[in-house]
């Protein structure tokens, strides 16, 4: 539980550091919903023009867990379009699960605590919808798992309200 607060103080730390930031989009902070395998709640916050800091609270319903993952972004402006960016990145996760439900390479891990760290990558595209103060998007997030190894990936579509 210590590492959760550890990590969302870092991320606190670092949106806090980079308040004046704007983005190409014009916004510099959106708060919203990811939805696909790992759905929940997403946070966006850019550090300079082209560079953002997300973090993102997911939950796993097949495998009953919690993960927090940070990922450090470059954005571009897509096809010649005005508020239309796409992005890549890279950074981690820390996953917290239940043993009882948490598979590991085919077999049933019993412990009551199962923990995961990993390595991430993203990949998405994103509009701002300037008349009102949102963004929607879609990205790929492929990850792997570094105690247990083996890599997966995630799609996803967000909307964040943006300020």
């Amino acid at each position: 539980m210590k590492f959760i607060y550890r990590i969302s103080f870092a991320l606190a730390l670092m949106l806090c550091t980079a308040l004046g930031a704007q983005a190409q989009s014009g916004y510099s902070t959106g708060i919203g919903l990811r939805g696909g395998a790992a759905s929940g709640l997403t946070i966006k916050h850019f550090i300079s023009s082209d560079a953002a800091i997300e973090g993102i609270l997911s939950t796993s319903f097949k495998y009953r867990g919690t993960v927090v993952t940070v990922l450090y972004e470059k954005h571009a402006q897509a096809f010649n379009t005005s508020g239309l960016l796409w992005y890549y990145g890279l950074g981690g996760h820390v996953g917290f699960y239940n043993g009882h439900d948490y598979y590991d390479r085919g077999h049933k891990r019993y412990n009551d605590n199962v923990y995961g760290l990993g390595v991430d990558g993203v990949l998405g595209l994103e509009y701002f919808i300037k008349d009102i103060p949102f963004t929607i998007g879609a990205d790929v997030k492929p990850y792997f798992n570094i105690p247990v190894g083996g890599g997966f990936w995630d799609t996803a579509l967000h909307v964040r309200y943006v300020f």
